[in-house]
């Protein structure tokens, strides 16, 4: 694709790598088959191609209004453009670039600045999260049912704790999981357990940073990320052998600190160093995979894959694998490939659209007649379980439930 960007603009890090990425697009438009927003609307500007022209347009001519903040504004940032995309296109970082230039030319409505400004000062405050989520389970009983049915309830822990062990993993708590996850980090601490291992929660311990990230507030991210790394090095040189994450939205974040830290070197470097210890628990359970796990367990399980695990952290067939070697009959909705709707706070600024996203991805997951449907991803989570007629849990819930309790460990 030809640039003709600024000159001043082109010799930024931000321009250099604008206009890298806008050349590398064909304008083959395969990206637009596999774009959710495309395939429900039909219109080209809600497509990655149509994006890549309108973000062109704008860093080009200096210029930019309500349209061009519609459309971008309505992206998911799900990635399954670039799963798809034979040039390897890097739309999430051009995004990113346009949506902070945007923030100058096409301030958003005082509805929606202000609804960023409660998210950035609740959401990476784990406190705030809990506190928010007991308020929703009190007022519940005084909703009408149709809201009341879009409530998110918890499913409780039942206080387990695990035996001492010498081998310890760091598990991430991030900012909404503690609160909104309880059973599900509770079930990844029995299968720990069960394998020889304690699963720490490290004090101190921050938020992943993705939400300030993604509302344009990339300061905070990056002093979370610093935090996080300080935390991090030091379990790792006191002998934690990973640091792991249920949620995968959390892990892709996680990874991105470099990109974040670029302008860091000290912190940039210790990035790439703590990095490469840093995974999904699906992805470290299956390299400590106990044979005799192995066939324990029985039932029809619906699979839907994160877009953060699938597109963003390309793992999507770790647990599908890990849930069939212990017995599971594992089934893909069709359509697999498309994201659920609930993209971060994606479900508050496009309410309409993350709605009509989880109809279908709901009527897809239901239809294949599961006893349970499994994810990796507390947005997901959150997002498909109060509109689901059968059960949704993370999937070492499932998993954890078919262990027996007292399996020594290997």
């Amino acid at each position: 694709m030809e640039t003709r960007l600024p000159e001043d603009f082109r010799r930024s890090s931000e321009g250099q790598e604008a206009e890298r990425i806008l050349r590398s697009c064909v304008h083959c438009g395969f990206c637009t088959a596999t774009c959710p927003t495309y395939g429900v609307l039909g219109d080209e500007l809600d497509g990655p191609r149509g994006r890549i022209y309108l973000i062109k347009q704008m860093l080009e001519q200096g210029r930019a209004g309500a349209q061009t903040r519609e459309h971008l504004d309505r992206c998911l940032l799900c990635r399954s453009c670039e799963t798809t995309c034979p040039s390897g296109v890097e739309y999430h970082r051009l995004l990113e670039i346009g949506r902070k230039r945007l923030e100058g030319l096409a301030p958003l409505p005082l509805q929606q600045r202000l609804l960023r400004g409660l998210l950035l000062r609740a959401v990476p405050m784990r406190h705030r999260i809990g506190t928010l989520l007991r308020l929703g389970r009190w007022v519940a009983p005084l909703l009408p049912a149709a809201l009341r049915h879009k409530l998110y309830r918890p499913r409780p822990g039942s206080g387990f704790r695990a035996r001492p062990h010498a081998r310890r993993v760091v598990l991430f708590q991030g900012c909404v999981e503690p609160a909104a996850l309880p059973a599900a980090r509770e079930a990844a601490l029995r299968l720990l357990d069960a394998l020889g291992v304690r699963g720490d929660s490290l004090a101190g311990e921050q938020c992943c940073g993705a939400l300030e990230h993604h509302l344009q507030a990339e300061h905070r991210a990056r002093h979370r990320a610093r935090r996080n790394l300080d935390l991090w090095r030091r379990a790792l040189d006191e002998g934690a052998e990973a640091i792991l994450g249920l949620s995968s939205a959390c892990v892709l974040e996680i990874h991105e600190y470099p990109d974040l830290l670029r302008d860091e070197p000290e912190y940039l470097a210790l990035a790439q160093r703590v990095l490469s210890r840093v995974q999904p628990f699906e992805v470290w359970l299956e390299g400590h995979w106990p044979v005799h796990w192995d066939g324990i367990a029985r039932g029809r399980v619906a699979w839907h894959p994160p877009c953060t695990l699938q597109h963003g952290l390309r793992a999507a067939s770790v647990v599908p694998n890990l849930l069939r070697r212990a017995g599971f009959e594992v089934l893909l909705p069709a359509d697999s490939h498309l994201c659920c709707g609930a993209a971060g706070t994606y479900s508050l600024f496009q309410p309409a659209m993350s709605e009509r996203l989880r109809e279908d991805k709901l009527a897809a997951l239901q239809a294949l007649e599961p006893e349970v449907v499994a994810s990796a991803n507390v947005g997901c989570l959150m997002h498909l379980e109060p509109a689901a007629a059968i059960p949704v849990r993370h999937w070492v819930e499932v998993l954890a439930e078919a262990v027996p309790p007292d399996r020594p460990a290997p």
